[in-house]
């Protein structure tokens, strides 16, 4: 992915790492355009940064195709998509009214990554190179167990990109996964759980794309989490997670 001169979609991009990942490309040298469901403030993003921009739900699947015609009917030079939309909440799960929580989450992060990729995906075949990033998680390895749902769709979304990868292999699309650790974004409310600040992460992860790192976006701080099954610190890490260990 050429950061200095890419076009990009970034749908969950109005706020967290999604809009600090769309300035930072943007003021490399790329096009980008932002989606997000609150209109409002994609019109004040527009206004401010100049970004182009698109209302998209991606819970729902007219939205996605809705999106698509727009984005790809003002740009046909689109090259890059970033799946960014993704919610995290809090679940009991002794509670049966979890599942409602569940449910959203697997909607929006699972399926709406699969969908946003099944709208795009003909097009960037198209392109002489392109790229598609999906953003997994930390969690996707090493879950926490306060957020079930969200740390299984992460996992899922990593599943997902293993195959994808694989079957576009001879073709001009490059398959990428952002593995974020925890961030100190709103992601959960605006609780604090410890990110490293995003600045840094944004950092990180530019210097990282812009050494052809692949096919993994690993910033240092999620090595451990990344790989705790494989260095046998798994459980331990889930029992620190869930502040039960030290």
């Amino acid at each position: 992915m050429d950061i200095t001169n890419a076009t990009v979609f970034i749908p969950g991009a109005t706020s967290g790492i999604g809009l600090g990942l769309a300035l930072r490309l943007q003021a490399a040298g790329s096009t980008v355009v932002i989606g997000g469901r609150r209109a409002a403030l994609l019109d004040s993003l527009r206004e401010e940064h100049g970004f182009d921009t698109v209302v998209v739900d991606v819970a729902d699947p007219a939205s996605i195709a809705a999106a698509a015609e727009t984005v790809l009917g003002a740009h046909p030079s689109l090259d890059a998509l970033v799946t960014m939309s993704g919610i995290m909440r809090t679940e009991d799960l002794r509670d049966p009214d979890h599942v409602d929580d569940a449910v959203a989450t697997v909607e929006t992060n699972l399926l709406g990554t699969i969908r946003l990729v099944d709208a795009f995906l003909p097009h960037l075949l198209g392109r002489p190179a392109a790229t598609v990033v999906t953003v997994s998680s930390g969690l996707a390895f090493t879950p926490l167990a306060a957020t079930p749902t969200y740390s299984a769709t992460k996992a899922a979304v990593h599943s997902y990109t293993l195959s994808l990868r694989q079957q576009l292999i001879g073709t001009p699309v490059s398959v990428l996964e952002l593995v974020p650790p925890a961030v100190a974004t709103d992601l959960l409310g605006g609780a604090d759980f410890g990110g490293m600040p995003l600045d840094d992460f944004l950092s990180e992860v530019m210097g990282l794309l812009s050494s052809g790192a692949a096919p993994e976006i690993l910033v240092e701080n999620v090595l451990p989490l990344r790989w705790s099954e494989r260095d046998g610190t798994q459980q331990h890490l889930i029992e620190v997670l869930a502040g039960r260990g030290h």
